[in-house]
């Protein structure tokens, strides 16, 4: 029951789209605004910089708030792996994000709520996908490519730790089926940047 409560639990908290009720407040739906994404990226584009960044948070807690929550739990119940809880209960995270039901399971594409989840899981392994993050978005001035390459290094950073007995597989296998699932989402950008279609970030100079 307690590994349902974390799951269950855990998606309902992940779903609730901060990006789409940003756009209601402010009386458009974002869905039918630039990109269409729900995600920070667009309320950012479409909202400003105030509307942006709050999404980006809110997006950030929902993934960090339930992981940090079940590691304390299986702290207190000395349970092994120790990862386990955090690791479902961030897996769940990101899937009520990119699949809630509210929306009819059209959510968003992740990288804020993943980030959440993996500073609260992997920290070390944050501190470099979002350094990889910065680097690429910096050369390119593309999100996507960013997200991406940052995504691939997470799972990269934890193999090596694994190998270094400094990380267990339930982390490494997590973080590579949360890298899948945040590529995946990005498939119509990569379609994009094969066709030179994808829009370049740049400031809002109004």
């Amino acid at each position: 029951m307690p590994w349902l409560i974390i799951a269950v639990g855990s998606y309902l908290l992940g779903s609730i789209p901060f990006g789409y009720l940003a756009g209601r407040f402010c009386g458009i739906d974002i869905r039918m605004q630039g990109s269409g994404n729900i995600g920070a990226t667009n309320v950012l584009r479409v909202l400003g910089k105030k509307w942006g960044y709050a999404v980006f948070l809110l997006d950030f807690l929902k993934g960090w708030l339930p992981v940090k929550l079940a590691l304390g739990w299986g702290i207190a119940l000395m349970v092994h792996p120790a990862s386990a809880p955090g690791a479902l209960a961030g897996l769940c995270a990101l899937i009520g994000h990119s699949f809630p039901f509210w929306l009819g399971f059209k959510g968003g594409k992740g990288m804020a709520t993943s980030g959440g989840v993996i500073i609260a899981l992997f920290p070390g392994a944050f501190l470099i996908g979002i350094g990889v993050w910065i680097l690429v978005f910096l050369t390119t001035r593309y999100v996507s490519v960013a997200s991406i390459a940052g995504t691939v290094t997470v799972p990269s950073v934890l193999v090596v730790m694994y190998l270094l007995h400094r990380a267990d597989w339930l982390g490494v296998a997590v973080s590579l089926v949360m890298a899948v699932l945040i590529i995946w989402l990005h498939r119509g950008n990569i379609g994009r940047l094969r066709a030179g279609t994808e829009p370049r970030f740049e400031r809002n100079k109004k």
